[in-house]
């Protein structure tokens, strides 16, 4: 789980501007991958608890810096690290806070930003930049749950955006939650759809 239930308020006062129409899907006949999966694949790993996040963080890390936290370093560190946003420690076993994500970013020296109200043309520059990205999304959409099972309003999830083809209309992310994850590839609109219930959150790095 990425959000908190009382962090979700917070992450909606964090709006920067609505989306507009290039945060919408698109096709591209002159497309391009924005990114590079192959070289940020080796980084993903699988969660275990509800530690989305920090997997989130210990993938960046390792992306930027080459050196990857432990799973069990960077849940300690988590645990015994207290909270930028709410009482108690950064981590508890049921989620980590964007806020604390990107302090625990900044205790591996990787400077990041949060922001929400970002555009899939803003996703694509960061990635053509080479910077490392974050986002909030609905992880029953993106895994396509059946009907009935599970909610589709919330984000409830963090996952490594590692490339965006346009070519194709394809998202490669990262993602822990999954068996599967690694360069997991989904098609953009799912993508868009599942972002927007974070209002389009990103945790970029600098």
């Amino acid at each position: 789980m990425l959000i908190r239930r009382h962090a979700a308020a917070l992450v909606t006062l964090l709006t920067i501007a609505p989306i507009g129409v290039t945060g919408i899907a698109h096709a591209d006949p002159n497309g391009q991958m924005y990114g590079d999966p192959t070289v940020a694949a080796p980084y993903w790993r699988y969660q275990h608890q509800e530690d989305c996040g920090l997997m989130a963080v210990a993938d960046v890390v390792g992306q930027t810096t080459g050196h990857e936290p432990l799973q069990i370093g960077i849940e300690l560190r988590g645990l015994f690290t207290p909270s930028t946003d709410h009482q108690g420690s950064m981590y508890a076993f049921d989620g980590t806070s964007p806020q604390d994500m990107v302090a625990l970013l900044q205790h591996y020296d990787v400077a990041s930003q949060l922001s929400t109200g970002n555009t899939l043309t803003g996703l694509e520059q960061d990635l053509a930049a080479g910077r490392k990205v974050i986002a909030g999304l609905n992880a029953e959409t993106i895994w396509n749950y059946p009907a009935g099972q599970g909610q589709r309003t919330q984000a409830d999830h963090a996952v490594v955006v590692t490339g965006v083809d346009t070519a194709n209309d394809v998202v490669h992310l990262n993602d822990s939650g999954t068996p599967d994850g690694r360069d997991e590839q989904i098609p953009l609109a799912t993508f868009t759809q599942a972002w927007a219930t974070s209002n389009n959150l990103l945790i970029v790095t600098r």
